[in-house]
């Protein structure tokens, strides 16, 4: 940080006066450009000092006192700040230019989900498409919530739009934001601030990551949708005649998103876009709480790769592979053909490991983001180095289908055919032209030095002017020869000449043999860096200087000429981001394949059963994420859910022994299966789920003033509201949040509830013991645990030798109940003092049955003596209660009354049921 610039401001005052007179933006964090460095001020200054430099020291006051609190950025400290402030601060951010003598201007503006203007200072670094969703809602007293959305990727120019009906809890509308992976919401302004409703979308959207943009009730108004929506779209209809335009919410949805992306004032985006309408159902649902309990994508703490199913999956080589994995990741699919389709993808490069490595590591490796390149050409942003590296992907397409065609296999021919080959014939024909054009204007040669120019001989004057460039080039050279021979350096290995982005050419030394230059007038110092010490001599500057002035001749020389190929190249932009949809598809299949190889046990394909029919059987079943951490060795375990027998599953055992691992690998497995990849297991058969809904953990919300209890009650009413018969239901340790009582209350019946009304299947780990009654009830209850060995021994201590019960934890799931929790057991792992143990232990014991037995004078009741001391006792209260309500007694004689009634009855006092209780 120490190189951190200066704020240099020629008129501090006007600057001041400028920013404290611009309106506050709430979430918006204004960036200053100043050529060769940025600032931030007010506001936003104190915010940066602490996110980027952990400390107020950097800020420093600009103008006349007070002063305007300011903090400056180097280029590459501004960048890194952009994809934090993007990516994980879910900010908006305005980057100002000047336009002239203290005038200043928006020349850029960016949020998480519109990322079109700062593309160019991420460098590519996106890793999933930045998808905006606008929201609007209809919900009238009694009846449905009716939603319309409209979402755009504006990277590849495509409207979404889709009504549906939803719940009170709007699980469906969560289940859209989860499949689309929408970066950014808007919603409508509450200008009542009391819309349950609005707040309701805000609180779901924000559970899902996402930044909210709220926006008045005008911009949701449909008056300008009909004349925008042709202009924009790619076929000439009438928006009228589209039958997306019956959805009337969602073109107020997509009225809103159109004007808050700015997309009419862009010229360049009409008769760019598609529109189309989404399906809900073709995907199954996921919520937030899925998405956490089945660690889908990277958390913030995630230290490991592996810790997230995206980091264990994601061995794609292109961006754009990357982004259609986090995509797929969302979007399990529902279609068993579609499914199988994948999985014998996945097989083919599964059994070919030569058509696998060299996929991976010959020709996907060298595909740029192509969506990102298709971008610049259709912002007109791209240049000669953009049509270069478009012509580098086209030379590569032979070599794919080349490997791709060569496949021996003959039950893999045809899907590949179909996926890829005759795709990338498509596209290689297309571009034939491109090639052509590119090999007879550009200078190939001159990419060596990194130079993207055309070609001397296209153009007389170019020609010319080439010919004065090679000149100097080889004089320059004779000046490096004659430098070495008279400092006597080896000039391939200790001198070099160079050409420095500041310098220019010039000679460099490594800082070893710095000290022969010392001391020789002839030779003048630029400057001292980490790789040496650059210097020149009179003669090279001079060259240099003509180089320069040559080179600027020829770039304006050959710009008209540059602008044609630029336009040319422009027209491939639909064929461009076709390849790209190829090659992204290409890449993950290959993953999965990759992934499915290299685990520690490779991974088998499942067999996949319609929706509503089959059973979920899998051997040998691992979590893939765990099974990859350092010093793992998994324990496997078989998983049994059969239609009327063992839809619903509970799950005892010790703490620590293995319940929540066993259930979230279910989950994880049935996904990855949806997904098409191979899973971790030794043998798969799966029924198609329509939706993976999960309770697990206490993730608390006291930040936003929700406790533990209310967000594990909040979790479990969308499950019940959303799951369906086709469903996998996951809960882990329902009703921890409350009394014992109530919690058992809530865990049985809503069990209860799951298995009688709503039939799905369900996993249930518990330490309520009792809850495995169930079974008795209800014939598809299946009561399972997880085994520990339990051992006795004794131990010397203090105060002399006593008993020792050691458990051993097995990680195996068995049928049957376990009905102890070692929870003490825990608490002696992480070394609590012994006589903390000791006395966890003793309670325990006594709290065991409630029945008090470590009291003085206590005696065990026997069965009997409980059910006639409860009659006894039921008669007694009957006779009390009657004479309280026809006598009218005073509190005082109702007690006097009741003693003398249970005094008076010897049977009911020498019961030993009723000592019990009094003991109690």
């Amino acid at each position: 940080m120490a190189s951190r610039p200066e704020l240099k401001e020629e008129d501090e005052t006007s600057f001041c006066k400028f920013f404290r007179n611009l309106p506050p933006r709430d979430d918006t964090i204004r960036i200053f450009d100043r050529g060769d460095y940025y600032s931030s001020h007010g506001e936003d200054a104190k915010y940066i000092s602490n996110h980027v430099y952990h400390t107020t020291a950097v800020i420093r006051k600009l103008g006349r006192d007070p002063g305007l609190e300011s903090v400056t950025m180097t280029v590459t400290v501004f960048r890194n700040f952009l994809r934090d402030a993007l990516f994980r601060l879910s900010k908006r951010i305005e980057i100002w230019q000047s336009s002239g003598r203290m005038a200043w201007k928006v020349a850029k503006q960016a949020s998480p989900g519109n990322l079109q203007d700062v593309e160019e200072d991420l460098g590519g670094q996106v890793e999933s498409a930045p998808i905006m969703l606008a929201v609007k809602v209809s919900a009238k007293a009694g009846e449905g919530r009716n939603v319309g959305v409209c979402f755009a990727d504006a990277s590849v120019r495509e409207l979404g739009v889709t009504e549906f009906l939803d719940n009170d809890l709007y699980s469906n509308f969560e289940s859209l934001l989860i499949q689309l992976g929408v970066k950014e919401c808007l919603i409508q302004i509450d200008v009542s601030k009391k819309d349950v409703e609005l707040n309701k979308l805000r609180t779901i959207a924000d559970n899902c990551g996402c930044a909210i943009a709220e926006r008045g009730a005008a911009d949701f108004g449909t008056k300008d949708i009909d004349q925008d929506l042709p202009r924009l779209l790619k076929d000439e209809y009438a928006a009228g005649t589209l039958p997306q335009t019956d959805l009337k919410l969602a073109m107020g949805a997509a009225a809103a998103l159109i004007k808050y992306l700015g997309v009419m004032a862009d010229s360049s985006n009409f008769g760019q876009y598609q529109l189309y309408q989404h399906d809900l159902s073709q995907y199954m649902k996921l919520d937030s709480a899925a998405l956490k309990a089945l660690n889908l994508m990277p958390g913030p703490r995630d230290g490991a790769k592996t810790m997230s199913l995206y980091g264990l999956l994601n061995h794609c080589k292109t961006p754009t592979g990357s982004r259609l994995l986090a995509q797929w990741l969302k979007q399990p699919l529902m279609s068993v053909a579609g499914i199988e389709r994948r999985q014998q993808l996945v097989e083919a490069f599964v059994n070919d490991t030569e058509l696998r490595q060299t996929m991976q590591e010959e020709h996907l490796r060298a595909i740029p983001d192509l969506y990102r390149l298709a971008k610049k050409f259709q912002r007109k942003a791209a240049n000669l180095e953009d049509v270069v590296r478009t012509y580098q992907v086209v030379i590569r397409l032979p070599g794919f289908i080349h490997a791709l065609e060569n496949v021996m296999d003959e039950q893999y021919k045809d899907p590949l055919e179909a996926e890829y080959t005759s795709k990338l014939r498509e596209c290689d024909a297309s571009f034939a032209k491109l090639q052509e054009m590119v090999e007879t204007t550009v200078d190939l040669d001159a990419l060596d030095n990194h130079e993207f120019i055309i070609k001397s001989e296209f153009d007389e004057n170019l020609g010319t002017i080439r010919k004065r460039l090679d000149r100097l080039r080889r004089e320059m050279n004779e000046e490096h020869m004659s430098v070495g021979r008279d400092l006597n350096q080896d000039t391939e290995k200790k001198l070099f000449l160079e050409n420095h982005r500041v310098h220019g050419w010039c000679f460099r030394l490594t800082r070893n043999e710095a000290g022969c230059i010392r001391n020789k007038k002839q030779y003048q110092e630029c400057s001292t860096q980490k790789n040496g010490v650059y210097f020149t001599t009179s003669s090279l500057q001079a060259k240099r200087r003509e180089f320069d002035q040559l080179s600027d001749t020829y770039n304006r020389t050959q710009s008209g000429l540059v602008n044609e190929v630029v336009t040319v190249a422009s027209s491939y932009i639909p064929v461009v981001e076709k390849l790209a949809a190829v090659l992204a598809h290409l890449d993950v299949i290959v993953a999965f394949a990759h992934v499915s190889v290299h685990a520690p046990t490779s991974y088998t394909r499942p067999t996949m059963h319609p929706r509503g029919t089959g059973n979920t059987i899998l051997k040998e079943a691992r979590h893939p994420c765990l099974e990859m951490q350092d010093d793992v060795s998994f324990i496997t375990n078989d998983v049994s859910l059969v239609r009327g027998e063992s839809e619903f599953s509970i799950i005892t055992g010790p703490n620590m022994g293995g319940k929540s691992t066993y259930i979230r690998q279910i989950g994880v497995i049935a996904l990855m299966a949806q997904i098409g990849c191979f899973v971790p297991a030794s043998e798969a058969e799966l029924s198609i789920f329509d939706s993976i809904l999960a309770r697990v953990g206490a993730s608390d919300s006291q930040i936003k003033g929700v406790s533990t209890f209310m967000a594990e009650m909040l979790e479990t009413a969308n499950i019940l509201k959303s799951a369906t018969k086709e469903s996998l239901i996951i809960i882990d340790e329902l009703g921890r949040g409350t009394s014992t009582y109530d919690g058992f209350g809530l865990a049985w019946a809503i069990s209860e509830h799951i298995v009688k009304e709503i039939g799905a299947f369900a996993l249930f780990a518990t330490h309520f013991h009792e809850l495995t009654a169930l079974v008795k009830t209800y014939p598809q209850v299946q009561n399972l645990h997880v085994v520990a060995h339990i051992s006795e021994g004794t131990e010397e201590s203090g105060s002399g030798v006593q008993k020792k019960r050691e458990v051993t934890l097995l990680y195996k799931v068995e049928e049957g109940i376990c009905d102890q929790s070692f929870g003490i057991h825990v608490a002696e792992l992480v070394r609590f003092p012994q006589k903390v143990i000791n006395m966890a232990k003793r309670k325990a014991d006594e709290l065991e049955d409630f029945s008090g037995k470590h009291e003085e004078g206590f005696v065990q009741a026997s069965k009997n003596d409980v059910e006639d001391g409860s009659r006894m006792l039921k008669r007694v209260l009957l006779q009390w209660k009657g004479e309280v309500e026809s006598q009218g007694l005073t509190k005082t004689q109702q007690i006097s009354r009741m003693k003398e009634l249970v005094l008076g009855d010897k049977a009911l006092t020498e019961n030993a049921f009723f000592k019990g209780i009094q003991a109690l």
